[in-house]
């Protein structure tokens, strides 16, 4: 179902300016019948421009048809990119999974996707009106994947930066994007403690959204991660619903300790559903685009697509 009443424009209006508390807000998952395929993703832009190449079938049926979050970083209109992509998912009555990826100091650890906001105050206007462009409509938003597993390479004020920032994107989703599931990204099953996670969670807001993600971006089973979210877990206050992402982990993680970065023999995980063991398992990195210039693809950049990796994940090579 849709988000808004387009009955009559008193109606209208009247959902648009009434606040929205939890107790009445919906499940994004209930309100819509399936997950949203990005026909703008970097695999599917692939596909359409490289009509004759070998690998294109593969690539279209394996991954550009399938639902993989979209990554949004700095842009000075973030509000109307995002109102125009839940706006589009919306309209064919879909869930869009959205990944917050701008806070200052960004990867920190790895380095090959660094950036994010110039400063603590561009942050915050970024965040609030992200949150503003999905409104209430229904979304699923993963916040800042690696922040609070990176803090171990950030000075004490560049931490204490983080969490507030952080606690002020929980707030701004939970004020302003009534109908979306918000996850805190919580890093992965080899990185950190889980009781350090959950202390710096906790810190962070995960109180005031839906709960927070593991494995983004990397290669751990889905059960290392059902057993690493829940000793995350133990360690809250209460504990909250979490998310998977799914994209590459077939195969699970290998021994290199450089193994997060382009590795030979990862394989395609499942595909977007609710439940497996978390709230969701999702396709959050979008398979084929490059963690950096390493690994099995040493001279691609990070972000890019490259139809190589595409392919090897596909046939878990």
């Amino acid at each position: 179902m849709r988000w808004i009443v387009r009955s009559t424009a008193a109606l209208c209006a009247v959902l648009l300016l009434s606040p929205v508390t939890p107790a009445t807000a919906a499940s994004p998952i209930g309100m819509t019948s399936g997950w949203y395929v990005n026909p703008g993703s970097a695999p599917a832009t692939w596909v359409q421009n490289n009509p004759n190449d070998s690998r294109r079938t593969q690539i279209q049926n394996s991954i550009s048809t399938k639902p993989i979050a979209r990554w949004f970083g700095n842009d000075a209109n973030i509000a109307s990119t995002v109102a125009n992509y839940t706006g589009a998912a919306d309209g064919q009555d879909k869930l869009p999974v959205l990944v917050a990826y701008n806070i200052p100091n960004r990867d920190a650890c790895g380095g090959h996707s660094g950036g994010g906001a110039g400063s603590a105050g561009a942050y915050r206007t970024w965040i609030a009106s992200f949150a503003a462009g999905i409104g209430a409509k229904p979304a699923v938003v993963i916040i800042e994947p690696d922040a609070l597993a990176a803090y171990g390479c950030l000075t004490q004020a560049q931490r204490d930066e983080m969490a507030g920032l952080l606690k002020y994107a929980t707030e701004q989703f939970k004020a302003k994007a009534p109908n979306t599931y918000a996850y805190l990204d919580a890093g992965n099953a080899g990185w950190g403690t889980p009781s350090t996670i959950a202390y710096r969670l906790n810190e962070a807001g995960v109180a005031n959204i839906r709960g927070f993600s593991v494995n983004v971006s990397n290669y751990y089973t889905t059960s290392q991660s059902i057993t690493y979210a829940n000793q995350v877990n133990g360690f809250l206050p209460a504990a909250k619903p979490f998310v998977i992402d799914t994209s590459r982990n077939a195969n699970g993680r290998n021994s290199d300790p450089n193994g997060w970065c382009n590795p030979a023999g990862a394989k395609l995980g499942v595909t977007a559903q609710t439940g497996g063991g978390a709230e969701m398992l999702l396709w959050v990195k979008t398979p084929g685009v490059s963690d950096g210039p390493c690994g099995i693809a040493p001279t691609t950049p990070a972000g890019t697509f490259n139809p190589d990796l595409a392919v090897r994940l596909i046939n878990g090579t």
